[in-house]
């Protein structure tokens, strides 16, 4: 077991390299706290089988966050993605004896498949979309608020391939009165009282041509802890809808009731701009969370880095939505008086991260306070006061960080 500072040193060659030619001191990245990450006591690099040592937040349910230097690449690699579970008891499901079953009140025709029988039957596509917890970030929420202390990194960005939803419906056959489709999973709770993790979607997501049954990551099978042999994905909502190791699918003719969708992961109505919402299943307080909220991050410069004067310095890092695209990302370094333009990176599809860059020269020696915002193509910009929530979901605050030029 090592600590999340033993994996910074070990790897401090590789951050520097990804600096793009800023000078990154060995010192810097030992010494001062992150302003937007605290160093956190209980904060330890450990590695699940098949996965590298990832920040370990928990350990029974497993839920291990990536470390930021791992969002230098378009895709995060399936080895270092993070891993989420609210329930501990987690099976190695055997393909051979796996079936997803197709059914409910509200289907025609109920119906099963096998891995094979999915892979021939439909049409494989691939998106590719970050997957990100609801509750990312939320460790750094004051005061306090309850649930896994995240980070910045419960979240990471792949190629998601599988089949569309809606076909696998379809050829089902849905009835007029569908209201919702639920998906429930193989994992399970250590004691019968344990809320089984089932989710819903409204019927229009469930339909929508980019939602997903996905059985390969990143090209390859989905590994273990990110839901083989299949998951659900839901580009653009947040990843408490990715239900891993799908086992059924249900059309149901009225809201669902299960603990995570009537009771869990709900926000103050109207508390944040979501576009799409979950109609069915709103009260006159609150409203399921649903889509990602725009967001960005610096990746490859941490706060309380020093820098020789006049050399350049090359920041870096990613920025997302839920899907409406990422329209500009500015930076400030005169802590937000004045703001300019970052260069955007490749666009790998709307749900997709989008990497950016922005070079300065410093003139003077001291300390430079360096914000950075994301405004997406629905016009939404990031910002500057945390909005309060019970459970600190969408944390989407400009991020901030301290350098010095010496």
């Amino acid at each position: 077991m090592i600590t999340r500072r033993d994996f910074l040193k070990r790897i401090a060659g590789g951050v520097t390299a990804c600096a793009g030619g800023a000078l990154i001191p060995r010192i810097a990245l030992s010494g001062t706290a992150s302003q937007g990450l605290p160093e956190l006591p209980a904060e330890v690099m450990e590695a699940l089988p098949g996965k590298q040592a990832l920040i370990k937040r928990s350990f029974r349910p497993p839920n291990f966050e990536t470390p930021v230097t791992y969002f230098n690449t378009p895709f995060t690699p399936n080895d270092a993605f993070f891993v989420r579970y609210h329930l501990a008891n987690i099976p190695n499901v055997n393909v051979q004896d796996w079936k997803l079953r197709i059914g409910g009140e509200s289907v025609e025709k109920p119906l099963e498949f096998t891995i094979e029988e999915l892979k021939s039957r439909f049409e494989s596509v691939e998106i590719a979309a970050v997957c990100q917890c609801a509750g990312n970030r939320r460790g750094m929420v004051r005061p306090h608020v309850h649930g896994i202390q995240w980070g910045y990194g419960a979240m990471g960005n792949a190629r998601w391939k599988g089949v569309r939803l809606k076909e696998v419906l379809n050829q089902a056959g849905l009835k007029k009165d569908t209201v919702e489709v639920v998906f429930d999973a193989a994992d399970s709770g250590m004691i019968a009282q344990t809320p089984d993790f089932a989710k819903s979607l409204p019927i229009a997501k469930a339909l929508d041509e980019n939602t997903l049954i996905a059985f390969e990551m990143n090209g390859e099978p989905l590994p273990h802890w990110n839901g083989f042999p299949v998951r659900l994905v839901v580009p653009g909502w947040t990843a408490t809808y990715w239900v891993k190791h799908l086992t059924s699918i249900d059309a149901i003719a009225k809201p669902f009731e299960g603990y995570w969708i009537k009771t869990a992961y709900r926000l103050p109505k109207e508390a944040f701009p979501m576009q799409e919402r979950f109609l069915s299943q709103e009260n006159q307080m609150n409203t399921p969370i649903t889509e990602m909220m725009v967001n960005s991050l610096i990746t490859n410069i941490e706060s309380g880095q020093r820098f020789r004067l006049s050399q350049s310095i090359d920041l870096k890092g990613i920025a997302w939505d839920g899907g409406y695209g990422i329209q500009q990302v500015e930076v400030s370094i005169d802590e937000g008086k004045s703001w300019r333009e970052a260069v955007i990176g490749d666009d790998y599809g709307r749900f997709s991260w989008r990497q950016w860059h922005f070079r300065f020269k410093p003139h003077k020696k001291g300390s430079y306070r360096l914000m950075v915002k994301a405004t997406n193509r629905s016009g939404v910009t990031q910002t500057l006061q945390l909005i309060p929530n019970p459970a600190g979901y969408h944390h989407n605050l400009v991020q901030t960080i301290d350098l010095q030029v010496i």
